[in-house]
């Protein structure tokens, strides 16, 4: 069960409190009698001692009973009697005669029943508690003599004691019951002020567990509370840095073991891929070889086509390796972008008039009608490749007779090439890995006219450099390839 530091301080300083007030009751109540009693014998001493040194030091007889006034030492206001029994002289501090008989044969009678409560050994004194039948009063008497021979009764009445034991028990039951109310309310109220800080660095530690370094501690006080607040707030930034770089060093060696794991795969492959590819033309190349050494074939002709073939497997086979190199160059950053300004129509119409003896072949038709200048910023050569394959896709999977339309859709910032060929559609399943490396829809299609399936991947890698869209739909009656140039010269 939770218990606030508040309640926690209040209850301890109540107990405290309680502790000191009980300390306090029982010794009122069980000592503080005695206290008096004691500083009544002290008082009592001190008023003989007083009266002995006056008669100590006038041993000459010069004084009267009146001389008692003002020179004994009497802070209890007590009855002081002093006589003289060889000259029947009576010294007193009362002025009625009468009363001083009276004092003096109560306390001779009550000599007789004394309870002594105190005898000095070494003066001729003793104090006794006595009870005065007479006027029923219990009194404290010291009896003795002084050193000039005097006898001497200095009496106290034991209900002055009383009366006041009595006031400060009833005067300290009251101030003790206001303390400890008003202790308790302030305790509360000081608690409230004490424990609020220590809320605040609470509340700032529960929002740092869960990683919100940007709350900060607000006590700055110039104790240990507010101490441990600029600690919280130096650990918070400490913490905030030290957690940044293990981010920072935990996204990086995902970024490399990512980027490991992706090596390692295109590098499996690549070999796989690269294996396939070449597999065919060695094969062809070796088997023709060998025919040849073997003079399997006596003719010329058939001496001229089995040189022909060697040197065309031989071809596709450079061609596979430089396509190969181009994409490498791309894919890991080697290539170098030269950011140019050049016109797209006329830079197109001459990659179509290269590409015309292909066009004848296969029987389709180029449809081509921009006329108005149109300025691009981008890489000429690496955007040659792109458009270059495109145009050879589109020629190769044109349908006999078709139509391959090029066409522009042009923004403020932005210009899209698009390169639609007449013909059969793309499987879905088969668009979104189109661009893979080595990737061929129809495999047995694609060796006919020499494709590796590396064409569309140096596409991928020359956009994805130059940070432009690229892509490939299907259309209403064949397909579209586009790819996306800046207008205006990129930042």
């Amino acid at each position: 069960m939770r218990s606030s530091i508040r309640t926690k301080i209040t209850f301890m300083v109540i107990n405290f409190c309680a502790f000191i007030l009980m300390a306090s009751w029982i010794i009122c109540n069980f000592f503080i009698e005695d206290i008096f009693v004691s500083n009544v014998k002290n008082n009592l001493k001190s008023t003989y001692e007083s009266c002995n040194g006056f008669f100590s030091q006038n041993q000459d007889g010069n004084y009267g009973t009146n001389d008692l006034y003002g020179n004994i030492y009497n802070p209890l206001d007590a009855t002081i009697l002093i006589f003289d029994s060889k000259n029947v002289k009576i010294y007193t501090s009362i002025n009625d005669e009468s009363r001083i008989m009276e004092s003096l044969n109560n306390a001779i009678r009550s000599m007789e029943t004394a309870d002594v409560i105190s005898r000095n050994v070494y003066s001729n004194y003793v104090i006794t508690k006595n009870h005065d039948e007479v006027i029923n009063a219990d009194y404290y008497d010291l009896v003795g003599r002084l050193d000039n021979g005097f006898n001497i009764i200095v009496r106290s009445p034991v209900s002055r004691i009383d009366s006041v034991v009595f006031v400060v028990k009833n005067v300290f039951i009251k101030v003790a019951i206001g303390l400890l109310i008003f202790g308790s309310m302030f305790i509360l109220a000081f608690g409230n002020i004490f424990s609020a800080p220590i809320k605040s660095l609470c509340n700032v530690a529960k929002r740092m567990t869960h990683l919100d370094f940007d709350v900060k501690a607000s006590v700055f006080t110039n104790d240990e509370i507010g101490e441990l607040g600029t600690c919280m707030n130096e650990m918070s930034e400490k913490l905030e840095s030290t957690i940044s770089e293990l981010k920072a060093a935990n996204a990086k060696l995902k970024k490399d073991i990512e980027q490991k794991e992706q090596i390692d795969d295109m590098r499996k492959d690549f070999l796989s891929h690269v294996s396939h590819e070449l597999k065919t033309p060695i094969a062809l190349i070796q088997g023709y070889a060998e025919g040849l050494r073997c003079n399997l074939s006596d003719d010329m002709e058939s001496r001229e086509f089995y040189t022909d073939v060697i040197i065309d497997e031989a071809k596709k086979m450079n061609e596979l390796v430089v396509k190969l190199l181009n994409l490498n160059e791309l894919e890991f950053g080697q290539s170098t972008l030269s950011f140019e300004r050049f016109e797209l129509v006329d830079f197109i119409k001459n990659i179509i008039d290269a590409s015309s003896i292909l066009v004848e072949e296969a029987g389709a038709r180029i449809l081509f009608d921009e006329a108005a200048p149109v300025y691009v910023w981008a890489d000429e050569f690496l955007i040659e490749q792109v458009f270059t394959n495109y145009l050879t896709n589109a020629i190769h999977h044109v349908k006999p007779g078709g139509d391959i339309r090029i066409t522009f859709d042009r923004t403020e910032d932005n210009v899209r090439v698009f390169v639609f060929n007449q013909g059969e559609k793309i499987p879905d399943e088969d668009i979104d890995r189109l661009f893979d490396k080595f990737y061929k829809v129809d495999k047995a299609r694609t060796r006919e006219y020499g494709g590796s399936g590396i064409g569309l991947s140096i596409v991928a890698a020359a956009m994805k450099s130059h940070g432009k869209d690229y892509g490939v739909f299907n259309a209403e009656e064949g397909v579209v390839f586009y790819f996306d140039l800046d207008a205006n010269m990129p930042c």
